[in-house]
């Protein structure tokens, strides 16, 4: 039987997050998007809150919350500051292929140590010239008994800065192409790392992103996720599993925008009466919450399908393409409604565009998303 009701401990972390956001992360948001300065005491709290490890299993001392948790969760933060969300959701990314592919020693030696204090992690897949084509990876991994020695470079990665751990691809068998790139862990310490310039951005400016620079990187065999050859699966399976998280972050930002406009329409007057008795208005925000609406319901359903160990590549393409279009779709009109005030710096609507529009671009661009979907919907050509 289909019930839409959240448990009594659904409904406490949705509170929780939403307070945490309120007074925390919404008041915040325009100071840190000039990008002057990063929100270290906000993710000090998000840890001691328990954000920034709710992936985690509680045997290795994080959370154990289910991905359902988790989306409920991300459409909270994410409705306070959509870049100090990524932050927090970058970190749970990196964990995911160590939480899916590394073996209990693995687990136990890489995610521990973020339980016990605050740390952050990076998930180290795009380069300049391999975005949604991995498979033009460039970065080599050169087995040297038991080591790999890495060189090459990534670009555009989250907390690529501030990271603790990352999680990168490199190629192990260049004859093999795809089939030849392998998922290796790399402390932060590790001699050859370098961290490039950080990139100034148009929104979630709240949020650290680098290039990175490995110049023979040494790093034990043991650091190896999987197999050798498996990174692109290890890739895959990773995105498929937090693409309803962006989904939820895109319903966040919508839900915000929505909620400022309406206040601003009910408010603002012209020709005598407030705009918000404007059919043309009330049609505008009726669409809005009717996507809204439509988008949380794909995020919660691809991540039931998550929970239960079902299938979900196409639902969680859906999730974060829908979602991450509402977002957008929805802070353009709420900008919109607000005329020439939501141009101006004074009013949030011109940062919540701005974040929209990297949610239809990170962790697969929805061209990519619409591509998987496609491919699932039209299935086998005979």
């Amino acid at each position: 039987m289909i019930d839409f009701n959240l448990s009594e401990e659904q409904q406490a972390l949705q509170s929780m997050a939403r307070e945490f956001a309120l007074k925390e992360m919404r008041p915040n948001a325009a100071k840190y998007d000039k990008g002057d300065e990063f929100p270290e005491e906000i993710m000090k709290k998000a840890f001691e809150a328990g954000f920034m490890t709710c992936n985690i299993p509680q045997e290795y001392g994080g959370g154990g919350l289910s991905e359902l948790d988790i989306a409920i969760i991300s459409e909270e933060l994410a409705a306070g500051c959509a870049g100090m969300f990524t932050t927090i959701m970058a970190t749970s990314l990196a964990f995911i292929p160590i939480l899916l592919f590394g073996t209990d020693e693995q687990k136990e030696t890489f995610l521990i140590p973020f339980t016990k204090k605050k740390g952050f992690a990076s998930f180290c897949l795009t380069e300049r010239e391999a975005g949604s084509d991995a498979g033009a990876t460039k970065t080599r991994a050169v087995r040297d008994a038991d080591h790999y020695v890495i060189n090459g470079s990534k670009c555009f990665i989250t907390n690529g800065g501030i990271a603790d751990l990352y999680v990168v691809f490199a190629l192990t068998d260049p004859e093999k192409g795809i089939r030849g790139v392998s998922a290796i862990v790399v402390p932060r310490e590790t001699p050859g790392m370098v961290i490039g310039k950080e990139e100034d951005k148009l929104g979630h400016r709240a949020s650290n992103t680098t290039e990175l620079f490995f110049e023979d990187v040494r790093v034990p065999v043991a650091n190896l996720l999987a197999k050798e050859g498996m990174g692109f699966i290890v890739a895959m399976k990773t995105l498929d599993k937090t693409r309803a998280s962006v989904g939820a972050a895109g319903v966040g930002v919508a839900r915000t925008a929505l909620e400022y406009a309406v206040d601003y329409a009910k408010t603002r007057k012209q020709f005598g009466k407030p705009v918000a008795l404007f059919q043309n208005t009330g049609f505008k925000l009726a669409q809005m919450a009717m996507e809204i609406n439509a988008a949380r319901h794909l995020v919660w359903h691809a991540a039931w399908l998550m929970d239960q160990g079902k299938p979900c590549g196409k639902e969680s393409a859906m999730a974060k393409c829908f979602g991450s279009d509402v977002a957008m779709s929805t802070t353009i009109e709420a900008l919109q409604l607000f005329g020439g005030y939501g141009y101006m710096r004074d009013y949030p609507m011109e940062k919540l565009m701005r974040d929209a529009k990297l949610l239809q671009i990170y962790e697969g661009t929805n061209e990519i998303q619409r591509l998987v979907i496609s491919r699932e919907v039209i299935g086998p050509i005979k």
